[in-house]
């Protein structure tokens, strides 16, 4: 066990002693963790939208929002300084030590914004656990493409940094995020599709009392 761990420090060299290492991983746990627990709790309990913004269920979705995406700022500055925090090695050959840490954050940038287009601020957020549902499933780009573009791009960003800054432990950060993130998804997914399931079958639900009201009248 000493030998590989002393070969992988060789190969990825990072020094698990400085405290900005372990506060970037604490953020990266919090971030996600926190998020869903918020919204879980809201989406039973409706506690932001009743106890807070009095009843406003979008101004409790804006609000969470705003602690997402200012958690988020501050979970990348912490990765940055963990980065540098960090020993040097070079990564790749010139000239891809620029080209592919710019291509993969151009990209996984793209994958974000055009996510958040195509999902507004509310769909965004977590908006469906406050009671805000789409009207129908988003299918074009990026979601047309991968079924979590955020995520995969919030992880190519992760990676362009470590590249970028050319700190192996910055590569150890990243598979960790990954990790995260299939966690994450593996209780908002389900849960998620558990509220637009519960939707449609209040729409088939309601559909199936018309309809039968209609023949009612018919027959009398």
């Amino acid at each position: 066990m000493d030998s590989l761990m002393t070969q992988l420090r060789a190969l990825l060299p990072f020094d698990a002693s400085q405290r900005s290492l372990w506060i970037s991983i604490a953020t990266i746990t919090f971030n996600p963790t926190a998020w869903n627990i918020v919204a879980r709790n809201e989406h039973r309990n409706r506690t932001l939208t009743r106890k807070v913004f009095g009843g406003n269920a979008r101004l409790g979705c804006y609000f969470l929002a705003v602690m997402i995406f200012s958690f988020g700022m501050l979970r990348d500055s912490l990765y940055t300084k963990a980065l540098l925090d960090q020993p040097h090695k070079a990564l790749l050959p010139q000239p891809w030590d620029i080209v592919i840490p710019a291509v993969l954050a151009i990209t996984g940038q793209i994958l974000v914004v055009t996510s958040t287009w195509q999902l507004g601020i509310t769909g965004t957020f977590l908006g469906d656990y406050f009671g805000i549902l789409m009207d129908s499933k988003v299918e074009g780009f990026p979601f047309n493409v991968l079924r979590d573009p955020m995520y995969v791009g919030s992880t190519m960003c992760f990676t362009a940094g470590a590249l970028w800054y050319e700190r192996p432990a910055g590569l150890l950060i990243t598979v960790y995020v990954y990790l995260v993130y299939i966690i994450a998804l593996r209780f908002e997914g389900p849960f998620t599709d558990m509220i637009y399931a519960a939707r449609e079958a209040s729409r088939a639900k309601g559909k199936g009392k018309v309809t039968s009201d209609a023949a009612t009248k018919k027959e009398l």
